[in-house]
């Protein structure tokens, strides 16, 4: 870490944690921050968690927990390139996703319905509220006592009114000033797997196919490439490599957008990067075609009638779940009814929040299922 840019993190300008512990031995405080979040429960959980495709549909399709994991290895190449943090940027791209309910973002839309009286739910804000109260892993303290800055990376977007509630996490929403480099990266390496492996996803479905991506720029320009290259080539193998290059394309895309961006600024502090305009970007053309390739998927594969019958499904069990534990806390588990004696709603969406697609469903069936009782 001794080549960092002037305007990185590091420990030396980090706002550090908000219980004080000992330095960390034989690693540093943001890799201490990034093996905690590896070793949380939340964490294992995510690998039964849905990113498009619900975990039993097959065993290739990716999940939160893999997702996690390609978004880290992308920040961290672009964080290693730009000279800024990459165990930072690692960190932050390993917990964005740690507060995501089952079923995806149909879930969440379910659960904030739900919870549209009490608060509303938002995953990032629960994202943190996992590191910072759920877990419990620790004698000294709840949570798992994070840097300040990976908490801040965590936080991607957040409303005033939310903001206002959050002390010092909340302020830069209210200030309109920009987190750090490495929370930057971690976005935006969030926008470059997802959409990159939602297509290797949608094609390994059935439920879109090549011939159809070839209306979109960024996919047709390197499926010809490929095709051109190596005629004859299995379609499996056509697709990875067309995906290896679209990905690659998009990180060298930004990698060089964000230099140029940085060099304008003339940056010289990490003060320098929060009172900056956002720093971290694509160019204005490849910015145009990723939006083209997300309003394909939208319309192609998050619409489909296949990907909106499981949709339908899972609203329909966290409508169920959620009335249910309403009604009757007796039906929560013992910690979480410990909870619900102070803030009901809130000790419900957190129990549901956390449960994985298959454990949402066997929740569900144990609750409504006449067979249950019958068994």
């Amino acid at each position: 870490m001794a080549d960092l840019a002037p305007y990185a993190v590091s420990e030396a300008n980090s706002r550090g944690r908000k219980i004080a512990e000992g330095v960390p031995q034989g690693r540093g405080e943001f890799q201490r921050d990034r093996d905690r979040i590896i070793h949380s429960g939340a964490f294992r959980r995510l690998e039964y968690k849905t990113q498009v495709f619900v975990n039993h549909e097959g065993d290739l399709f990716r999940t939160r927990l893999t997702h996690s994991i390609e978004v880290a290895q992308i920040a961290r190449s672009i964080a290693r390139r730009l000279r800024l943090n990459e165990d930072l940027a690692e960190a932050i791209s390993l917990a964005h996703d740690l507060g995501h309910t089952p079923f995806g973002h149909a879930g969440q839309d379910a659960l904030n319905t739900c919870m549209k009286a009490y608060g509303g739910f938002e995953h990032n804000l629960q994202s943190l509220r996992v590191v910072e109260l759920l877990e419990e892993r620790y004698a000294s303290f709840d949570g798992l006592n994070l840097t300040f800055e990976t908490r801040e990376g965590i936080l991607k977007h957040c409303s005033r009114d939310n903001a206002a509630k959050l002390g010092e996490l909340g302020e830069r929403f209210l200030n309109d000033r920009r987190p750090s480099l490495e929370a930057q990266i971690a976005n935006l390496a969030d926008e470059i797997a997802y959409n990159n492996h939602d297509v290797d996803d949608g094609l390994r479905s059935g439920l879109i196919t090549l011939e159809q991506l070839t209306a979109v720029p960024l996919v047709a320009m390197h499926l010809d490439e490929v095709r051109q290259a190596y005629p004859g080539l299995s379609e499996r193998r056509v697709v990875h490599e067309t995906v290896r290059r679209m990905i690659n394309t998009l990180v060298s895309d930004l990698i060089r957008q964000s230099e140029r961006n940085i060099e304008e600024q003339k940056l010289s502090s990490l003060e320098d990067v929060h009172s900056a305009p956002t720093l971290i970007a694509f160019s204005a053309d490849i910015d145009e075609q990723q939006r083209v390739l997300k309003r394909f998927l939208y319309t192609n594969l998050y619409r489909h009638y296949r990907v909106m019958r499981m949709s339908t499904k899972a609203q329909r069990i966290i409508g169920d779940l959620f009335d249910a534990f309403m009604g009757d806390s007796r039906l929560l588990p013992p910690q979480f009814q410990h909870q619900a004696e102070q803030d009901r709603a809130r000790a419900v969406a957190d129990y549901i929040a956390g449960m994985t697609d298959r454990y949402a469903i066997r929740e569900h069936r144990r609750i409504f299922a006449v067979e249950e009782i019958l068994a």
